[in-house]
């Protein structure tokens, strides 16, 4: 039994090992992912977050007052 040593299918890891071109689509694509989530969204989902914990507690005061105003 004969290993497939094509260059265009497969490519030499760092460690030595063969790594499938499907394998390095995946990795770019996971760090694509990756970037994506910790420059873009985790930034604007945390001030999405504060601002609506901001809203509700200036609203809340709208409504009941300052706190201590009792």
């Amino acid at each position: 039994m004969r290993l497939n040593t094509d260059s265009t299918t497969r490519k030499m890891s760092k460690l030595g090992g063969f790594m499938s071109q499907n394998t390095q689509s995946e990795k770019r694509t996971e760090l694509k992912i990756f970037i994506f989530l910790t420059v873009f969204l985790a930034p604007i989902l945390a001030v999405l977050f504060v601002s609506a914990l901001g809203f509700s507690i200036w609203f809340s005061q709208i409504l009941m007052g300052p706190p201590g105003a009792g």
